[in-house]
This record gives structure tokens, sequence and C-alpha cells, in this order.
């Protein structure tokens, strides 16, 4: 591991099912991540993710490529465009800093019609993981 390094990209398909599960699990009530009629009469295309849903899936992508030693610290990310049902996004990754075992980690996620997410993911690396 080296400051600069890639992380490889990870395509997620964004699902209905996806999105009302996350924000389910994130107890995220809100009628526009759920019921497209009234994410409609919002002003929003369909339903759209919700960002606890992206953070999580954010710090999957860095936990999955370090590993179950892995430990993530701090998650600071900011949203874009949304992730509509029927698109995909893209994470990629470079180690932007390494230090005692600690890394920091540039995260872009981008969908078809923008840049959704992006951020930093700070981790404590297993020993021997930098």
């Amino acid at each position: 591991m080296r400051t600069g390094e890639e992380l490889p990209p990870l395509e997620i398909p964004i699902t209905r099912t996806l999105i009302v599960a996350g924000a389910i699990a994130s107890r995220d009530y809100q009628d526009v991540h759920h019921d497209a009629e009234l994410a409609r009469q919002k002003g929003s295309p369909d339903i759209f993710m919700n960002i606890l849903t992206t953070n999580g899936l954010v710090g999957r992508y860095v936990t999955d490529h370090f590993g179950p030693g892995a430990v993530l610290r701090k998650v600071a990310i900011r949203l874009g465009a949304p992730n509509y049902p029927g698109d995909t996004m893209v994470l990629t990754a470079s180690v932007d800093t390494i230090d005692d075992g600690t890394a920091t980690v540039r995260v872009v996620g981008e969908n078809g019609i923008g840049r959704h997410v992006t951020g930093t993911v700070t981790v404590t690396l297993p020993s021997g993981g930098v």
C-alpha cells in the first residue's frame, strides 16, 4: 500500500430495492426514498437514495478493499447528483495519505447524470496492511 495507489472501481446497480432497503435500514422514512408518486409531486423524477445508504456503500467499498481487519475511523462525504433506480454508481478511490497504520482514502462515486458522492474515508489498517 502506498500513497497514490488506486482502488479498483466498484460498480453498484441502483435498484428500487437497494434504495428502499437502505432507507428502511437507516430509519429514514421520508417518502422521497420509497414512494415514486410522492417523490414526483415534490419535483423529483423518481425515488432516490438517501445519504446514509451512500455513506454505508462508501465505507463498505473501502473496508472490502483493505480486508476484515480494517476499521473505519471517519467517513466524510458530500452528495451531488441523485442516485435514481435503473442507474449504476461507480465508486473509485485513491490512497491520499498513510500515517502510522492509518490511511486516508479519497472516494468518488459517479452515475449516469454526474458525480453522486465525493469524500474521504479514514481507516485503520491491520498490522502489516500498510
